[in-house]
């Protein structure tokens, strides 16, 4: 079925990953380059939405987590270039500049059109769901992060991120084995947020949640706390989950019916700082990165791991009686930084696509190619 003649009671879905590229004019790069080839696609598309993964503000409070968390107000354009209609806030770097940034990124938003949610003048905004009407079709958005800096939480009275803390505990099986790190995710962050959803399920025809989650760069891994926050979500009224953080794609579960994209990877970020401290660790040590992938020369300014260069967009046909199909749009970012929808035929398409099966072992899923998309199935 294609864009064109889908019947008019149902409406087109894509929703990409973290967004937020460092890099502009000053540097040689056009904001509008970065999306180029993807804009046709998110053109065509009824409904967007994504995680805005940088603060857009002139207000810093010189504390910032990392230097390049908080961006010129015009580097926003990417996300009106690319017609989002709604964005998740609730990530590691919504922090970065303090609490007027945030509010400043919040604003921004807002007023170039864009609905927003995950995080706030206080926790009561912060859980604001992002609310967007199409063809009478009512689709409701949610956004938590699992990766807060200290004091990152939103409160009562309090700018912040809606939070979903995590608790970690180890199951050590001695020197000759690896440790079991098991995660469990805090009961009143859950509680908070199967509230959120149900609340939402009876505003909206559909409801999706975004979360900034996992195990940064390393792929394949992904956390107890995801699954079991992933299920206890749609068992509570989701319709379908969509993760990012990690920057490279990570597997996909269809759990009764409805989809969980535990990592979609990255639609445009690049980053100034070179490689993390991480990355330094020789390869022989215990948890160290490199024992599960290396950095691509390739991809000096996204110093993500070699898998970061693969990216998924989520897509989805929408009603009122919620969603009827799920799929994904296999992309690669180029080396000038520029995600690229594939084309069925393409060997990079056939290469992402058995990545994602390698990624999603052990997790329900049936991957069938039609067009150039990949439609799941239980």
């Amino acid at each position: 079925m294609t864009e064109s003649n889908k019947p008019s009671s149902e409406i087109s879905f894509l929703g990409i990953a973290d967004c937020g590229p460092t890099h502009g004019p000053k540097d040689g790069f056009s904001i509008e380059g970065y999306t180029e080839l993807v804009r046709p696609a998110l053109a065509a598309a009824d409904l967007r939405f994504g995680n805005c993964e940088r603060q857009y503000s002139g207000r810093k409070l010189g504390v910032g987590l990392t230097a390049h968390g908080c961006q010129p107000p015009e580097m926003a354009k990417i996300f009106t270039d690319c017609g989002f209609d709604a964005l998740t806030i609730a990530n590691n770097h919504m922090v970065d500049f303090g609490p007027d940034a945030l509010l400043d990124t919040r604003a921004l938003l807002l007023e170039k059109g864009i609905e927003v949610t995950g995080a706030g003048k206080d926790l009561d905004e912060a859980r604001k769901p992002a609310i967007v009407e199409r063809n009478g079709i009512k689709v409701g958005f949610l956004g938590y992060s699992s990766v807060l800096p200290h004091g990152g939480e939103a409160g009562p009275g309090k700018p912040g991120i809606a939070p979903l803390r995590i608790k970690t505990r180890y199951d050590v099986r001695g020197p000759h084995s690896p440790t079991r790190v098991r995660t469990d995710p805090d009961e009143r962050d859950m509680k908070m947020i199967l509230d959120d959803v149900a609340s939402l399920r009876k505003q909206a025809d559909v409801v999706m949640v975004a979360f900034h989650w996992g195990v940064d760069w390393v792929p394949r891994i992904i956390s107890d706390y995801q699954v079991t926050v992933g299920h206890a979500c749609i068992d509570a009224g989701a319709d379908l989950i969509m993760g990012h953080h990690p920057h490279v794609p990570k597997g996909i579960e269809v759990y009764k019916g409805k989809a969980i994209f535990y990592c979609l990877g990255t639609l445009c970020m690049t980053s100034p700082l070179g490689p993390m401290a991480e990355w330094r660790e020789p390869a022989w040590a215990h948890g160290a990165l490199r024992n599960h992938t290396d950095l691509d020369p390739d991809y000096p300014l996204m110093p993500y791991g070699k898998d970061s260069s693969k990216a998924l967009m989520a897509k989805a046909i929408l009603s009122k009686e919620g969603v009827k199909r799920v799929s994904f749009l296999p992309m690669i970012i180029d080396k000038k930084y520029r995600p690229e929808i594939l084309h069925h035929g393409d060997p990079r398409f056939d290469d992402v696509v058995r990545y994602m099966d390698w990624t999603s072992e052990d997790f329900d899923h049936k991957f069938t190619v039609s067009g150039d998309e990949v439609i799941l199935t239980a």
